[in-house]
């Protein structure tokens, strides 16, 4: 497979037009996902696509190499069928000179982590292909569930889903949400969530909160949402139900953080 299949531009654009792109790159048993809006300058081998802003990105860890390349060739087969073509070379982003030299941004946002329990067990169990269609499914009811609360996607791991929210409410009415849907499914997931500061820088979301956002996940059983004191403090009024589940080293992280479960 090339180092990148680039899919996106529609046969009708015209010199100026603006559309979407939309690319894919497998290194292993990972897989690069990036799209977003493009301009058009030229036609035939002298045309030129930049992206008219930062693309978005999504990096997707799939275990092993067949079903990374599974992953790729399904994704481009769908692509395909909307009447995209490849693009012949690199898209470049066109950055003003005020871009360059803006500073990292700051943010604030409740972090949420999803991961699937014993999930190399049932995919072994399961086999390639019915595991494969399973987690269709279960990226669908995520992906369902984080749309009505107004989640962003951040990344997803193989089985695992970071998403982002401005509302500390919303993100664990989501992870409940989610926990229900994907029980249809034969799965149990444990979810973390973390409420901090972060950085973008370059189109890219940095920060110590994402990672203590994943330690309160890693200490989450089957079917449990755990939340870091710094969420339940923002929820002080919340009608939201909390128990407290202790003090926790969390690894990695140089404070101790008080933990607690959400209740039903």
């Amino acid at each position: 497979m090339p180092k990148f299949l680039r899919i996106g531009v529609l046969q009708s654009n015209v010199s100026g037009y603006t559309s979407k792109a939309w690319c894919v790159r497998r290194v292993g048993s990972t897989v690069f996902l990036k799209w977003g809006a493009v301009e058009v300058q030229g036609a035939g081998d002298g045309r030129r696509v930049y992206w008219t802003r930062l693309p978005q990105e999504k990096t997707v860890r799939c275990r092993t190499t067949q079903r990374a390349q599974d992953y790729a060739k399904a994704a481009i087969a769908r692509r395909r069928s909307h009447r995209y073509e490849p693009l012949a070379g690199p898209i470049t982003l066109r950055r003003r000179p005020a871009e360059r030299s803006a500073e990292p941004k700051q943010a604030l946002a409740t972090i949420l982590i999803v991961d699937i329990v014993r999930s190399t067990e049932k995919a072994a169990k399961l086999g390639d292909a019915r595991w494969t269609k399973v987690m269709g499914h279960y990226y669908a009811a995520v992906r369902k569930e984080l749309k009505s609360t107004r989640g962003k996607e951040v990344v997803t791991t193989g089985d695992g889903v970071l998403a982002t929210f401005k509302a500390p409410a919303s993100g664990v009415r989501c992870a409940t949400a989610i926990q229900k849907a994907v029980r249809t499914l034969g799965l149990e997931i444990r979810v973390g969530l973390h409420a901090g500061e972060y950085s973008v820088s370059g189109g890219e979301m940095v920060g110590l909160a994402f990672h203590i956002g994943t330690r309160v996940a890693a200490k989450a059983r089957a079917g449990e949402v755990l939340v870091s004191s710094a969420v339940r403090d923002l929820m002080a009024q919340s009608e939201i139900g909390f128990r407290d589940h202790g003090i926790h080293q969390l690894k990695g992280v140089p404070t101790r953080w008080r933990l607690y479960r959400v209740e039903d």
